[in-house]
């Protein structure tokens, strides 16, 4: 379990996230970002590995998948809100 961020540790965080095109989420302490790749076949892939890396750290994204785009909100739902944990699995799924 991680702890809610909060004070400049989340503004420094929302700061870095939204670099790489993850937005905050309207009512939410949350963050989303759409991930587009050229084909289903590589988004469908794409989330597989995130699947095996989220399993891992025991902490799961809420993500829909439409042909070539996935769409990911992650948030702490054990601390109802951004966690260092959503920070690590956004940097896995940007990299």
């Amino acid at each position: 379990m991680s702890d809610r961020l909060e004070g400049d540790a989340r503004r420094e965080a929302l700061a870095r996230l939204s670099e790489s095109g993850w937005t905050e989420v309207d009512g939410r302490d949350a963050v989303k970002k759409t991930f587009k790749f050229r084909n289903f076949v590589e988004a469908w892939g794409w989330m597989t590995q995130m699947a095996i890396v989220a399993e891992k750290m025991n902490h799961h994204p809420e993500w829909s998948n439409v042909y070539n785009r996935v769409e990911v909100t992650l948030t702490s739902h054990d601390v109802e809100g951004l966690s260092a944990r959503d920070l690590k699995l956004a940097d896995r799924m940007d990299a």
